[in-house]
């Protein structure tokens, strides 16, 4: 079939990968979903943890007067660009490595969400002192969205069919593309109109991307369970739960866009 390529829009599930992986033969036991649910719980916890480190070393309380009373505050200080750099950079040489060498995933899976862990958790802080609580809302959000599509995938409402997944590509490379015109274009103080407004419109569009983003676990599902009938090795737990954490960050992150434009409105 013409769309047996075309499984899903995330870049760590490539379509051939699990093909390549069951052709190697490996010995060490084949990939099963609850080993891999098990394995993404751990990279989840792992990410989880060095967030929390990069928050505890990036903001600090100060006392003082706000809108004319004395309150507490956390503001991020200067080792949040630090940790934020470290991740991100670091985050995607890793994220590379394991998408081109899915044997490597079993250390270069938690290595990915260590260092993507330091990251959110300085993008989390600047957000939390624009926004105080906008965190833990939007935490509560991802993972409240990661059991409604658990759910739905696994009664059978939303399946991974060719049309469903072609839809879901399509969407999600429009994302991509509009989003990399908007960082060239940014280089020239230009930015694509409506996409960081707050406004009617704004909203609408992060609104539309939070679902796009929610409908690609999906496809991870989908992957993750084909991975599992096609008998691929035991390494492919990890690399299936990057896949699942990439889509994750990207959903908590879309997530944390939506919030803040909504909060920036009532400001």
């Amino acid at each position: 079939m013409a769309t047996a390529t075309l499984e899903t829009a995330n870049p760590a599930f490539r379509a051939d990968t699990f093909r390549q992986a069951r052709a190697e033969g490996l010995s060490t036991g084949a990939m099963t979903i609850q080993g891999t649910a098990i394995k993404t719980l751990i990279l989840v916890g792992i990410l989880l943890a060095a967030a929390a480190f990069t928050w505890s070393q990036c903001l600090h309380a100060v006392t003082g007067e706000f809108s004319g009373e004395t309150v507490t505050r956390f503001e991020p200080n200067s080792s949040v660009y630090a940790f934020l750099m470290i991740g991100l950079i670091g985050g995607f040489i890793v994220s590379l490595i394991t998408i081109f060498s899915p044997r490597s995933s079993p250390v270069t899976a938690p290595l990915y969400a260590g260092l993507e862990g330091l990251a959110l958790g300085g993008i989390s802080a600047m957000f939390e002192y624009r926004y105080p609580g906008i965190v833990l809302n939007a935490v509560g959000l991802t993972v409240g969205t990661l059991v409604v599509m658990l759910f739905a995938y696994a009664s059978g409402v939303l399946r991974a069919t060719p049309k469903f997944t072609i839809g879901v590509i399509a969407a999600t490379g429009a994302v991509a593309l509009v989003y990399f015109v908007d960082i060239i274009l940014g280089f020239f103080g230009i930015h694509v109109p409506y996409i960081n407004d707050n406004g009617p419109v704004g909203i609408a569009i992060s609104g539309v991307i939070v679902v796009i983003a929610a409908l690609n676990l999906i496809l991870d599902f989908g992957q993750v369970e084909r991975g599992a009938a096609y008998g691929a090795p035991k390494y492919m737990e990890w690399y299936c739960g990057f896949g699942l954490l990439v889509t994750l960050v990207w959903l908590y992150l879309e997530i944390l866009r939506l919030l803040a434009k909504l909060q920036s409105r009532r400001d």
